[in-house]
């Protein structure tokens, strides 16, 4: 079966120049954050400082790779923190109170996330319940099983000391010395261009934004749409899953109380990123350059010591600005 063109030749190639421009503008706005707080902080550009942006944009760029697919379908997914904090308290009760492989334990957890996203999929596709609310009870279960599964204590890796080992100690730096970039840092870019590959090189790409330009076109073409859209939650789920492994790894711990506020600052990356609410548009790449915005702006306001909740203002503004300009946008293609 043919993919269904949802958009006219004519409007893609417009599409594909505007998201384009969004990707360039981004990565001029990242440019201008970098340059501005290393004038004003000679500690910015420090390689211990460059590392720690580095790790700090890790589990919010694995967060928003995953959601991204669903934004292009023009859903929502609020609960891809919790089910990565639901998805690192299973890891670690496989790994270290049922005493199984940690592989085993590894894999376990990214089923988790996979089985949450699955079960979203087939809340929003088959029950029809709109994707807000769907994600929004998701959020609230996966939240309460983590509490549940863990007792409402931290669980921690003590028993598997080479977890947190593989996750901070650095391939790179000892390839090229100097260059000690944790594993986890690895685990990102990688991330990236296999949803890349996916999103730009598979029909499941292809369906996404068919979904999201056009989804009744897409079904009258004889799209399977409720299949796919599973499928996207289910890819949303998987890739929380990982970064549930990921946190886990890095704080060699589960801590339980986390997740919330997460699934914001993915969605914000995605869509700083270029990402459309609306559905059809969005890139990975983008999504990957509006995680570095968001991490390097949080950690340049540190340093310059402003306040934490002036930082969720800054953040919030941003946000709002680029929903804005993604309108504009839009008007002007109609």
């Amino acid at each position: 079966m043919k993919i269904p063109l949802a958009l006219t030749q004519g409007r893609r190639l417009r599409l594909g120049r505007t998201d384009a421009v969004q990707r360039l503008l981004a990565f001029a706005a990242l440019i201008v954050i970098v340059v501005v707080f290393s004038v004003l902080s000679p500690n910015f550009l420090q390689f211990d400082n460059v590392v720690g942006i580095l790790l700090a944009t890790t589990v919010n760029g694995i967060l928003a790779l995953g959601v991204t697919f669903v934004i292009i379908t023009g859903s929502i997914d609020l609960s891809i923190g919790t089910v990565m904090t639901l998805s690192a308290v299973v890891t670690a009760i496989v790994a270290t109170e049922l005493h199984l492989p940690l592989p085993l334990a590894i894999v376990a957890g990214m089923a988790t996330g996979s089985l949450a996203g699955l079960t979203n999929g087939v809340l929003i596709a088959k029950l029809k319940i709109p994707s807000f609310i769907a994600t929004l009870g998701m959020l609230n279960v996966a939240k309460g099983l983590a509490l549940v599964i863990s007792g409402l204590r931290p669980i921690y890796f003590n028993d598997t000391p080479e977890f947190n080992h593989a996750a901070m100690s650095s391939v790179l730096g000892t390839l090229i010395p100097g260059l000690d970039v944790p594993n986890i840092v690895v685990v990102l870019f990688a991330c990236a261009v296999l949803a890349s590959l996916v999103l730009t090189r598979t029909i499941l790409g292809r369906y996404t934004f068919a979904l999201g330009s056009n989804e009744e076109a897409a079904r009258l073409s004889g799209v399977n749409v409720d299949a796919w859209k599973i499928a996207v939650f289910a890819v949303a789920g998987l890739f929380s899953g990982i970064a549930g492994v990921v946190i886990g790894a890095r704080l060699n711990s589960a801590q339980p109380s986390l997740g919330l506020g997460y699934e914001l600052d993915a969605i914000a990356a995605a869509v700083i990123g270029g990402t459309s609410l609306s559905g059809g548009e969005g890139s990975i790449l983008g999504t990957v350059i509006g995680a570095f915005i968001i991490s390097t702006l949080t950690n340049g306001l540190r340093i310059l010591s402003v306040p934490q909740e002036w930082q969720t203002v800054v953040t919030g503004g941003i946000v709002i600005i680029a929903v804005y300009l993604d309108i504009v946008r839009r008007r002007q293609q109609q």
